[in-house]
């Protein structure tokens, strides 16, 4: 396979994003922005640096996750190709939902389990941490930053093809091969970019709210216009990112046209 170019897979997102920016606005209005606006609303106020209290919140936030990864899907469908409608996305990414989250547990679990049992050592002791699991859990979290950016391109190998989880990560993991740092330069710059101005814009909005309103807390009028303006800007940056990640999976697959890679899971 040929070196991933970046620029052109940025160039073929902003063409995608131009001619079909209406469907993808839906999907994210429906898929990123309404679940997160319901999860920010019942979710329990805590401390700073503290985890809201169990409660059925939980649960919420389990289903606002399930819709995101179906819209996550969904957008990858239509920024690949061919045509299809909106309804018929959310219903193509309802039925690889599974085989997505599949994947996604079969490294993501392992990574964790290790990485906590490592924390929990650490904290018996944390006046006298142990040097070796210290160094573990650096080279854990190096392992764990090597293995994301290979597979990278699961939820797009999810999407596109009709495959199972050790199939969608063999898969991913070959499309990555000899791109690490491309990729993760890309996701990096990416994540910088969208943290900075998801702060600029909850900054400066938050801020006139403040001067319009007197309370702006979480469970105020001020609070929830902040927090509509958080998450259309947020949706609309993941739609520009897994539109991306569609457009490099369609260059690394050799596809050279967004129709020549057909979805085969029946929609």
């Amino acid at each position: 396979m040929s070196k991933l170019s970046l620029s052109r897979a940025w160039e073929e997102t902003t063409a995608v994003l131009a001619r079909d920016g209406r469907l993808f606005l839906a999907v994210a209005l429906a898929l990123f922005v309404l679940p997160g606006l319901v999860l920010n609303v019942t979710t329990p106020v805590a401390h700073a640096g503290e985890f809201p209290p169990a409660g059925p919140w939980m649960a919420i936030a389990l289903v606002a996750l399930l819709v995101s990864l179906v819209g996550q899907l969904a957008v990858i469908r239509l920024a690949i190709g061919p045509h299809v409608s909106v309804g018929e996305a959310i219903m193509h990414g309802a039925k690889r939902l599974w085989a997505y989250v599949a994947a996604t547990l079969l490294w993501l679990v392992p990574v964790m389990l290790i990485g906590s049992a490592l924390y929990a050592f650490l904290q018996a002791n944390p006046s006298k941490p142990s040097l070796a699991a210290s160094l573990a859990l650096i080279l854990l979290c190096v392992l764990f930053a090597f293995v994301a950016v290979r597979l990278m391109l699961s939820s797009a190998v999810a999407s596109a093809e009709g495959i199972g989880p050790l199939a969608i990560l063999r898969r991913s993991w070959d499309l990555s091969r000899g791109n690490w740092w491309r990729l993760f330069v890309f996701i990096l710059m990416f994540g910088i970019g969208a943290l900075a101005l998801l702060w600029a814009v909850d900054s400066v909005f938050g801020l006139l709210i403040r001067m319009i309103v007197e309370d702006a807390g979480p469970r105020s009028l001020g609070g929830l216009l902040i927090s509509i303006v958080s998450q259309l800007l947020s949706g609309l940056l993941s739609v520009m990112l897994f539109v991306m990640l569609a457009r490099i999976y369609v260059q690394r697959s050799e596809t050279g046209a967004a129709e020549a890679s057909v979805p085969r899971s029946g929609t």
